[in-house]
């Protein structure tokens, strides 16, 4: 037998083996559970255990290690026997135990001595006291792995926060969406294979979807097994991890076998534990494949069943819990699934049915599971104890002879009344849901019993989508929610439309966007506002929204971090876009208020709190919406890389192709940011996908109307920030954009200007060399008024062409770079010539060019913008440089003394001057894409020469020093280290470096001559070199052999992958970079230097002293009429939902898609062939049973006629034999698909629940048919009860006696007390009355105050609902109507207002509670003059065998809105006590109220034929 391992002597060494750092002995002072019932770190601990780590199998950190070791032995006990009391049982090996089942020497020290003050007989409330637990932390499961999972032993007692707040706050839970709670069989049993893998799927499968914790009783056996092994199946079928499965084990501390391996005071990290099935014996061992355990302990061992009551407590605990994510607050649901089981199975059941937890009853699974199953489809009266006694002989035939018939009865009473809340009852049969369909079972459950909750309005309906959100099960929510009963207006669905997107579930948006809900109508001001509140804290985007609030708050040397604004974001937004853009949201000024002028509390979609809702149902003029609200969520969802949801978002765009370019630009320039390297390729590879979106986009509309695309290219677009999808593909770097046909034909046309574009280049150049002959045919041009030969605008639009433009700067560059030559080679004279200082002119036109471009600033973006992005240009850095230089040697030129360093500073800036020629090839083919080539190998080389110069250097260095000997002249050091040693590279090696070809002439021997190196050493004597030369001769040799050979081959290779890279994309980086050009000269003055300067001089005029605006019409954007534009977005519009349609089309028709479809019809098929297989063996199997049970009839009617010819007469009717099949007529009722129709009960159904209210009695269990007091019950034994109402002045004795009993007068007044029934006279039975509907399973008159009847009056106040301009709203075509209902204080029901009738009072004291005593007899009135609808018993929970309750129900109906007595009703109702909550109610069938009420309402309805 297995000992507890806390008493167990250990070796030194085997102690620190099971537990490294064990502290004291924990044998301290026992405490009570009420000592640390406050739980004083509960707070603490919160805020030191890190709530980021959410994987429960990662180790745990030493942080969170001291943590649980200071915080659980402070917080959770474990139970001990205090007293040794020898038991008469012994243990497995025969030896003496305690009545708590502990060997004596697994108890404390002082519990084996002789008691002083304790009493002889042992007693668990006395002898098992508490103290700090001693098993908790990590368990490893020896020899399976890396399984590890965490456990804690506890209290039988422990509270159930301290437990789910270790949970989520120590072992780094989530809290669960779902808790599914997994009850049945303990023991091992058989499961058909293909019902297994269903549940073991379908199980995993709504625990994975949905964020589940699924709890079991943790044992390696049974029904635990079953969970165990699915949960493994799914780790070990998974490629990567999906989301860990929190499985939670609970189980009994004293049934664990070699628990002892668990006990260690400080906690085991990890705690080896060995699963041994084998030397078990009557223990149990813990299931490997669970994640976490509980380990409930009583101070007992051996006994099973001790956790139930903490695992219950702790369920509900859970269940009353909210969760709040992504704006959505829900009660955590929860589920109860059932496989086989036993008797505590049954009670498990029906405990759960009791408590309104839904059920999942797996049929095939066996016993308890089959035999519910098999009766739920049956109505509630055919559900015999006949009939359970033939199911039980059936499904537990190995043990049906234990079963009494008391027990019988119980069963049967239990599983009526679990068979008659059907809407928590949800039987699993196989091919009915169909193969892996648990899941949908499961969560089908939690709908319906939902769905007939009873509720108010659409309190239900929001529930259920919230769980489907939460979830993240759309298939539920657009079967079970979405159907044609139930009506959503769009403004009910934004609340959980912000949950859908902040929780990035993409298709519960694409969902609420079917259902008819508005962008422009969800985003608001403060909708946007809370969205980028609740962004992920690892999202990029957020730290650098994170960085703008702290400028923010240094900006306002504020104390709090400032709330995130919209121009926050817009800030972050601008740095993405780029400087081209103006901010997407302004920020407001001290005079506007764009926000809500009601400040929005924190947002939570819970029934209590402030609501999104709320945001939506203000008054128009205080919700301020965005300007494009469809812009504003693809941002957000963009910045976050939310791939599904930006895809969904950008479908419902208008502008889309700038919307997409957007996309891509502000993707790339995250992804530069990104330090995790998947994010980033996820990210480009986004950015490229909205690339392409743009093009095919632009595709579709290019193919339509060409010159209508290439308006969508320069349009600007004031939702993104006044710029183009042109400007927006350039800031992008999207060359696959801008090498569109499109695109290029559009920058082509803008090149020729007004001029045709099959224009020959050399007909351009003959008519600038010569241009009357453009008044010829030789030049074409588009526009009509410019077709006639003799217009004098010819002139004028050739000249103004950028081709010409260019053609001509081409020109004057040429001149001015030749004449720049010819001054610096033969006209320097120390005074300048006239051909010099034209130079100078020249130059200073070239200045007051790039003074233009650097201060042209149409868009009003301010002179440091325009600086940065000036200098962004390569060209311009070059020109500047070149300017510099220029007026740098001009300076020295005019100084007489520096005139020669003038001129060669001049050939300098010649030098740069013609590089600045290679920007004109860019509008080459073929020479544009080279110039990018050498650029690029300009890198590659300055990268080379760190390498290079490492060899260069540490060669030179060696060299020097082993030749020359002290070398001081420091132009000669850096010849012999540096400048020899790279020349040695191309051949020019030393001569003096192997001593062969050594001269002493060609050197100096002692340094002297400036002009010669200083010779090596030598000999004294005979002048020879006497350094190693071997040694210079192998290091020469290495040098070449690394340089030469090795660097040099690495720099051409490197020049060859440059040069193939560019190659490849020759095409789409020349058209990517001839638009800068194009731009550069579509915008530049037309004249060329020097003549530019006239039009500066205009521009200057203009500007300056006229103050007129700079014209836009030299820039490539367009500004469009409102009308024009919508028309060009709409039709824009139209051509995506085109080139959306095809993509579909396109991936329908791809390949693999098709494998795939093929595939998954194939698998369809193959399930209904194999579920129509196993129908048709299910249908066989009923016939042959039926065949059968006939047979054998046919035989005993055989045998009937035999004995009955032997007798020479005929048998009595009352020996034949039955002919009809009962046990088919039974199979085709159990099979009937669907609810039965349920009747109204025969009898009272509430007056026999058995835990009787406001007590811990329980009622004789009574099934239907045993109710009537005709039908003789032997069994019969009701316990007695009767409370004792301090409050009442008026009841029956509380421990009758038959003397006071006798005193009571029944079927008549007795005194004040009306003691006379409205169903006549009552039968009275040893001096107790008896209840006229029959047993209820307790005597006395329960908390009733009279024995017999108990009056009560229930007004049932009504008017009509009605619109905002008084029509009365139908339903169905009925009329709908309105209740009064009440809500009393420490109730947590509503009801009628009514109650029991004080003896000799007219009006129930809770009517009175809500009218005022002025008006109490108005309602007499109103009472007189209503009908009656209901005069006799009411099926009460309080009733008795002895004391029911009869009431009255009187209709009182206003039938006019304008009815006096209403109105004053109102206003009575209005001043009435502040503690009860008074509202008229819509009534129909699921308001939530008393069953026996609802009763009442429907015969109100039916009696004003208003809709129920």
């Amino acid at each position: 037998m297995a000992v507890r391992g806390r008493r167990t002597k250990v070796l030194p060494s085997e102690l620190n083996k099971v537990c490294p750092e064990r502290g004291d002995d924990p044998t301290t002072h026992p405490r009570k559970m009420s000592d640390f019932e406050v739980v004083p770190n509960l707070q603490q601990s919160s805020s030191s255990v890190s709530k980021s780590r959410r994987k429960a199998h990662f180790p745990t950190g030493s942080n969170e290690k001291e943590n649980l070791i200071s915080w659980i032995p402070e917080n959770i006990r474990k139970k001990e026997c205090t007293y040794f009391v020898e038991s008469s049982q012994t243990s497995d090996s025969g030896r003496i135990v305690c009545k708590c089942g502990y060997l004596r020497e697994q108890h404390l020290e002082d519990a084996a001595k002789p008691p002083i003050f304790l009493g002889k007989e042992w007693d668990p409330s006395r002898h098992i006291q508490e103290m700090p637990t001693d098993a908790f932390g990590d368990i490893h499961f020896t020899g399976l792995g890396q399984k590890m999972g965490k456990y804690v032993r506890v209290s039988s007692d422990t509270p159930p926060r301290v437990i789910y707040h270790l949970m989520t706050q120590h072992w780094g839970l989530d809290a669960p969406n779902l808790l599914i709670s997994v009850t049945g069989g303990a023991k091992n049993f058989i499961m058909k294979p293909r019902l297994k893998n269903i549940f073991r799927q379908g199980l995993v499968k709504v625990a994975q979807t949905t964020g589940a914790w699924i709890i079991t009783g943790g044992s390696h056996a049974g029904v635990m097994k079953q969970v165990g092994e699915a949960v493994r199946d799914f780790i070990l079928s998974c490629s990567h991890k999906d989301g860990e499965i929190v499985t939670i084990g609970i189980a009994t501390w004293g049934t664990v076998y070699n628990r002892e391996s668990l006990i260690c005071p400080m906690g085991g990290f990890p705690a080896e534990y060995l699963l041994d099935e084998e030397n078990q014996g009557s223990l149990s061992c813990l299931d490997s494949n669970h994640s976490h355990f509980i380990l409930v302990d009583d101070g007992t061992h051996g006994r099973y069943g001790v956790e139930i009551p903490l695992r219950t407590r702790l369920e509900k605990f859970i269940s009353e819990q909210t969760k709040v994510k992504g704006g959505v607050a829900i009660k955590i649901p929860t589920v109860c699934v059932v496989l086989e089981g036993g008797p505590g199975t049954l009670d498990t059941i029906y405990n759960a049915i009791t408590n309104g937890t839904p059920c999942v009853i797996v049929e095939g699974s066996g016993r308890v599971a089959d035999v519910i199953a098999q009766v739920a489809s049956l109505p509630v009266p055919k559900i015999t104890i006949a009939l359970i006694q033939k199911k039980l002989s059936m499904f537990f035939h190995d043990i049906y002879e234990t079963f009494t018939e008391g027990k019988l009865v119980e069963w049967t009473k239990k599983i009526q009344d679990i068979v008659r809340s059907r809407q928590l009852l949800t039987i699993f049969r196989e091919g009915k849901y169909g193969q892996q369909d648990v899941d949908v079972a499961i969560l089908q459950a939690l709908f319906k019993a939902s769905r007939n909750q009873d509720h108010f309005g659409r309190e239900n309906l929001d529930h259920q989508l919230k769980l489907a959100v939460a979830w993240n099960r759309v298939d539920i929510a657009r079967s079970e929610i979405f159907t044609d009963d139930c009506e959503w207006k769009p403004t009910d669905l934004h609340p959980v439309m912000a949950a859908a997107l902040i929780s990035n579930k993409p298709e519960f948006v694409k969902l609420f966007l079917e259902q008819g809900v508005r962008l422009k109508e969800f985003v608001t001001w403060d909708t946007l506002v809370y969205l980028y509140d609740n962004m992920a804290p690892s999202c990029l985007f957020h730290s650098k929204l994170q960085k703008v609030l702290l400028e923010d708050r240094e900006h306002t040397a504020g104390s709090k971090m400032p709330r995130i604004q919209l121009h926050h974001v817009s800030q972050v937004l601008r740095e993405l876009l780029g400087c081209s853009t103006q901010p997407l949201y302004p920020k407001p000024k001290h005079t506007e208020r764009p926000r809500l002028s009601i400040p929005v509390p924190h947002i939570k979609l819970n029934v209590q709190g402030s609501s999104l809702r709320s945001l939506y149902k203000r008054s128009a003029g205080r919700v301020t919406f965005t300007m494009d609200p469809v812009r504003d969520l693809l941002i957000w969802a963009v910045v976050q890389n939310r791939k599904e949801l930006a895809e969904i978002i950008w479908a419902q765009s208008q502008d889309c192709m700038a919307a997409a370019l957007a996309c891509s630009k502000i993707l790339k320039e995250l992804a530069k940011e990104e330090e995790d390297t998947d994010t980033t390729d996820d990210m480009l590879a986004l950015a490229e996908q909205y690339e392409h979106k743009a093009i095919g986009v632009f595709t579709d509309c290019y193919r339509k109307d060409e010159e209508r695309a290439q308006k969508l290219l320069t349009r600007v677009s004031e939702a993104w920030g006044k710029t183009t999808c042109l400007q927006l593909a350039l800031e992008a770097k999207n060359m696959n954009f801008v090498s569109h046909g499109g695109v290029q034909a559009f920058l082509t046309k803008v090149w020729w200007g007004k001029m045709c574009v099959d224009n020959g280049p050399w007909r351009v150049i003959a008519c600038m060399l010569f241009f009357p002959l453009l008044y010829t045919s030789l030049i074409t041009f588009r526009e009509k008024r410019l077709q006639p030969v003799g217009c004098l605008t010819r002139l004028r639009a050739f000249f103004t062409a950028p081709v010409v433009i260019f053609h001509m700067n081409i020109l004057s560059y040429f001149t001015f770079l030749l004449l720049f030559a010819y001054v610096l080679m033969v006209d320097f004279q120390p005074l300048p010539s006239w051909r010099e200082y034209l130079i100078y002119f020249w130059l200073f036109s070239l200045v007051c060019e790039e003074t233009r471009q650097l201060l042209y600033d149409p868009d009003g973006f301010g002179v440091v913008k325009m600086a940065s992005l000036y200098f962004k240009d390569f060209w311009n850095k070059l020109d500047i440089c070149a300017i510099l230089v220029f007026v740098t040697g001009l300076t020295c030129r005019l100084i007489p003394s520096t005139l020669y360093p003038g001129r060669i500073i001049l050939s300098l800036a010649f030098i740069i001057f013609c590089l600045r020629l290679m920007h004109i090839f860019t509008v080459s083919k073929t020479l544009g894409p080279k110039i990018i080539i050498v650029k690029r190998m300009m890198k590659d080389v300055f990268f080379f020469l760190f390498l290079l110069a490492v060899w260069v250097v540490s060669f030179g260095v060696a060299k020097q020093a082993i030749l020359i000997h002290n070398e001081e002249r420091v132009e000669w050091l850096f010849r012999g280290v540096v400048y020899h040693s790279y020349l040695t590279i191309f051949g020019q090696i030393p001569s003096y470096i192997d001593g062969v070809n050594f001269n002493i002439d060609q050197c100096s021997p002692n340094g002297t001559d400036p002009y010669k190196p200083k010779c090596p050493e030598t000999n004294e004597d005979n002048k020879k070199p006497i350094f190693p030369e071997w040694l210079t001769v192998i290091l020469l040799c290495l040098y070449l052999l690394f340089t030469n050979i090795l660097l040099l081959n690495l720099l051409i290779a490197m020049f060859n992958y440059t040069f193939q890279q560019v190659q490849e994309h020759t095409d789409q980086i020349w058209k990517f970079q001839r638009h800068d050009l194009i731009e550069e000269y579509h915008g530049r003055p037309p004249a060329p230097p020097p003549f530019i300067l006239l039009n500066h001089l205009q521009i200057l005029i203009r500007r300056g002293l006229l103050r007129r605006p700079a014209t836009c019409h030299k820039r490539l954007k367009e500004k469009l009429e409102k009308n024009e534009e919508a028309a060009l977005l709409s039709w824009e519009m139209y051509l995506k939902e085109n080139y959306l349609q095809h993509q579909q089309c396109q991936e329908k028709q791809n390949t693999e898609q098709k494998i795939r479809d093929i595939a998954q019809r194939v698998d369809v098929l193959a399930e209904l062939l194999d579920l129509d297989r196993v129908k048709r063996t299910g249908l066989v199997e009923k016939r042959l049973v039926s065949l059968e049970d006939q047979v054998h009839q046919s035989a005993q009617a055989l045998r009937w006629i035999m004995q009955a010819l032997q007798g020479n007469g005929f048998g009595s009717g009352e020996d034949m034999p039955p002919v009809g099949s009962s046990k088919a007529s039974e199979t085709k009722e159990v099979d009937l698909e669907g609810k039965p129709e349920e009747s109204q009960p025969l009898y009272h159904v509430l007056a026999r629940n058995l835990l009787y209210p406001g007590s811990h009695t329980l009622r004789f269990p009574v099934p239907d048919e045993k109710v009537p007091w005709e039908v003789d019950f032997p069994l019969y034994d009701p316990p007695a009860y009767s409370a004792d109402h301090k409050d009442m002045a008026v009841q029956d004795p509380f421990s009758p006696s038959l003397e006071s009993l006798l005193k009571i007068n029944y079927n008549t007044m007795d005194g004040l007390i009306d003691r006379q029934s409205f169903h006549g006279l009552y039968a009275v039975q040893d001096g107790l009355p008896l209840n006229p509907m029959g047993r209820t399973g307790l005597r006395g008159r329960g908390r009733l105050h009279c024995f017999g009847p108990n009056h009560a009056l229930h007004p049932v106040v009504t008017r009509w609902r009605r619109n905002l301009d008084g029509s009365i709203i139908r339903k169905s075509l009925k009329k709908t109507l309105e209740v009064l209902v009440a809500q009393y204080p420490l109730s947590d029901v509503w009801a009628l207002p009514g109650g029991s009738l004080e003896p000799g009072e007219t009006l129930p004291l809770k009517l009175k509670w809500i009218l005022r005593r002025e008006f109490w007899p108005q309602f007499q009135n109103l009472l007189k003059q209503g009908t009656e609808i209901h005069k006799g018993y009411l099926d009460d929970p309080r009733n008795t065998d002895n004391a029911w309750v009869e009431t009255v129900a009187i209709s009182v109906h206003f039938d006019n809105q304008n009815d006096v007595e209403m109105k004053r009703l109102n206003s009575f109702l209005q001043g009435c006590d502040p503690e009860l909550c008074i509202r008229w109610q819509v009534l129909d069938k699921r308001i939530p109220l008393h069953a026996n009420h609802k009763e009442l309402l429907h015969k109100v309805s039916t009696l004003l034929g208003a809709y129920y």
